[in-house]
């Protein structure tokens, strides 16, 4: 295969533009060169609600999303980017009616939402301006009728915390 000189050039620009961009990352992270560390206290369960460990499972899977997406080093405490937070709501709730199509049966629940809400601090000791306190929620639906709550609600919590953990990522360190 030949390359012609204006596609060579082309690869080149392109190549020197890309590897120009320092602070640039494919996760959409912008951390500048002076941020190495991180550390994200465990997130408290301040609703009571949803399965016992359920603080425990997002404070590590917020910690691995980090991890993954970032070249910070997770610290215990002191980290150049600081998270700590609760888990402030986690409530289900009727969406839609189903009738029953008797009338001696009262309808029922066709659809019902899980909803969670986590309460999130986050301090850059480096750019105190991009520190933040903000209130993030996510929630999925399911029907009750094809599947109980009991079954599912594993599965429900990791869709819902895998968004909220992708929208804390973007306001703190891709500040979206």
């Amino acid at each position: 295969m030949k390359l012609s000189k204006t596609s060579l050039l082309s690869f080149v620009l392109i190549t020197a533009i890309i590897s120009g961009c320092g602070a640039y990352s494919f996760t959409g992270a912008s951390i500048k060169d002076d941020v190495n560390s991180i550390s994200i206290a465990k997130f408290f369960n301040d609703v009571g609600g949803g399965p016992p460990n359920i603080e425990q499972t997002f404070t590590n899977d917020l910690q691995d999303y980090f991890q993954r997406n970032t070249n910070l080093e997770l610290v215990p405490t002191g980290g150049d980017l600081q998270f700590e937070g609760a888990i402030i709501r986690y409530g289900i709730r009727p969406q839609a009616i189903a009738s029953s199509g008797s009338r001696d049966r009262a309808d029922q629940s066709g659809l019902m939402r899980l909803t969670i809400a986590v309460q999130t601090s986050f301090t850059n000791i480096k750019q105190e301006e991009d520190s933040f306190k903000k209130t993030f929620s996510f929630y999925a639906d399911y029907d009750p009728q094809a599947t109980p709550i009991t079954q599912i609600e594993d599965d429900l919590i990791e869709e819902i915390f895998k968004q909220i953990i992708q929208d804390i990522f973007l306001a703190s360190v891709a500040q979206w």
